[in-house]
């Protein structure tokens, strides 16, 4: 605090006592001085810097006990936070060794504040976690938007500087894609409401300026139904590949559109994972024994008192709803009702993506934390590999439910063969005899009716006139009501 209050030449001479170079503009003489308060602060430091406090604020000391006219106060001082005690100014000539916040990260600057924000305990804006983002260090709490004036866009400074082991995490991360890091410095955004966990909302017309350069930001999904405003994924802004590795400050510009509601922003050193790692971590912290899971299923199949149908049975389809292909690796969220599972690899690669987390059976919410692998359904997996679908029991046993089998075993006319039961004879051959010699069977076609059953027997008997072979034996009367009955 006492050194984020020093002019220019104030700082020049606490850099040149221990060394340092003294050259550069103001904010960057304040990052330097801060970092030798947090790392390299002997007494002769603190000294050197209680003396240049007390020699800067010497001649004022006479008017801190009456506080200075209204019309003389920072403007930008009264509009920035109103939790910012207006008599601050009181408490600098009481500031000791044992009130300065040494871990404290430095460059935290909104606003143009000239000083750190109040810690907040309760009423403290928090972000919900991110499963693909696993943080490592907060360099920025999420801090308000206030605006500075009337007008409807406005513009929110922030200066900071990364430790040189913040650096080496960075430069020594493995790369998830050609110029992507996979540990990141990143800048959220949501509402400040310190009630509970936000999500990251955009404001309306954000830009996001690093240094000298604007950052991309996640754009609109296009909406195909009519009347339905497109929705914008809002997620953590990578600022890495525009920043700074070095000791050098950053300066983040934040440009928003001021309507009304009210915005926080954060930055973040963090982690991205992907898909694969979650995935290895669900298989490892994530899976149900089966023996749980059996218990669940006659959980579910218990005979509810109150019901006059008792279920003796549930099915369970092995095909993932999301992909309609065999699972493999089957979750649901332990919030879910239902036994019914999806594949964990599609899922998470569909969060990855667009991530909504909502379940695709029951459509309501299953967060990475509250999923997990069914290892009776694992197991069941293995063991049937023709089936795609199963019952479960009420004892907790499960049975296959294969695909129903043509029950006809005759052919799709079924016929009658009366006479010779040999295979030989089924065919009458040209001459009216069937093979070896052997007569050859009476056939009748049981999808005809009676009438054109006596017809063709009719024909028959004329053919067989004209031919030289011995005469067919006539049908008997119940032959014939057998096939009128058919």
């Amino acid at each position: 605090n006492m050194v984020m209050s020093f002019r220019v030449s104030d700082l020049q001479m606490l850099l040149g006592f221990v060394g340092r170079s003294k050259s550069g503009l103001k904010h960057e003489l304040v990052t330097r001085a801060l970092q030798l308060v947090q790392f390299d602060c002997s007494p002769e430091v603190f000294k050197k810097i209680k003396e240049l406090y007390e020699t800067r604020y010497a001649k004022k000391s006479s008017e801190v006990a009456q506080p200075p006219p209204q019309q003389h106060r920072s403007p930008e001082a009264l509009s920035i936070h109103s939790s910012y005690d207006r008599g601050s100014t009181m408490a600098r000539t009481s500031i000791s060794a044992t009130n300065i916040d040494y871990p404290a990260l430095y460059g935290k600057y909104l606003n143009g504040l000239g000083r750190l924000p109040p810690k907040v305990a309760k009423g403290e804006v928090r972000l919900v976690k991110l499963p693909f983002y696993t943080t490592l260090d907060e360099l920025l709490k999420p801090t308000e938007l206030v605006p500075q004036n009337n007008e409807k866009l406005q513009e929110s400074p922030c200066i900071f500087a990364l430790t040189p082991r913040q650096v080496e995490l960075i430069r020594n991360s493995r790369e998830l894609q050609p110029g992507v890091k996979s540990v990141q410095v990143v800048l959220r955004i949501c509402y400040t409401d310190p009630s509970s966990p936000q999500e990251d909302q955009y404001p309306p017309n954000i830009a996001v300026k690093v240094n000298h350069s604007y950052c991309s930001v996640p754009g609109y999904y296009p909406s195909n139904k009519p009347g339905v405003e497109p929705k914008r994924p809002c997620r953590p802004i990578n600022l890495t590949h525009l920043m700074y590795l070095s000791a050098a400050t950053n300066r983040i510009t934040v440009t928003w559109g001021n309507y009304g509601k009210s915005y926080s922003v954060g930055l973040y050193l963090v982690r991205q994972m992907t898909s694969a790692e979650l995935l290895q971590r669900l298989k490892t912290i994530g899976i149900k024994h089966p023996e749980l899971c059996k218990a669940l299923v006659k959980e579910k199949l218990r005979l509810d008192p109150d019901s006059e149908i008792a279920t003796t049975g549930v099915r369970v389809s092995l095909i993932c709803p999301l992909v309609k292909m065999r699972l493999s690796v089957p979750c649901r969220a332990e919030t879910c009702a239902h036994l019914q599972c999806f594949d964990a690899v599609f899922y998470l690669q569909m969060n990855e993506k667009k991530p909504t987390w909502m379940c695709p059976v029951c459509d309501k919410p299953a967060p990475y934390d509250q999923l997990i692998i069914d290892g009776l359904l694992s197991k069941i997996l293995t063991e049937c590999e023709d089936a795609d679908e199963i019952e479960y029991l009420v004892d907790g046993s499960w049975c296959p439910i294969r695909a129903e089998k043509e029950r006809s075993f005759s052919p799709q006319c079924p016929i009658l063969v009366l006479g010779s039961s040999d295979v030989n004879g089924l065919l009458p051959t040209p001459n009216g005899n069937g093979e070896n010699g052997k007569a050859a069977a009476d056939v009748v076609d049981l999808t005809l009716d009676s009438s054109s059953s006596e017809e063709e027997e009719e024909e028959d008997e004329e053919e067989d006139d004209d031919d030289e072979g011995p005469q067919p034996k006539r049908r008997c009367s119940y032959e014939k009501g057998l096939v009128s009955a058919c």
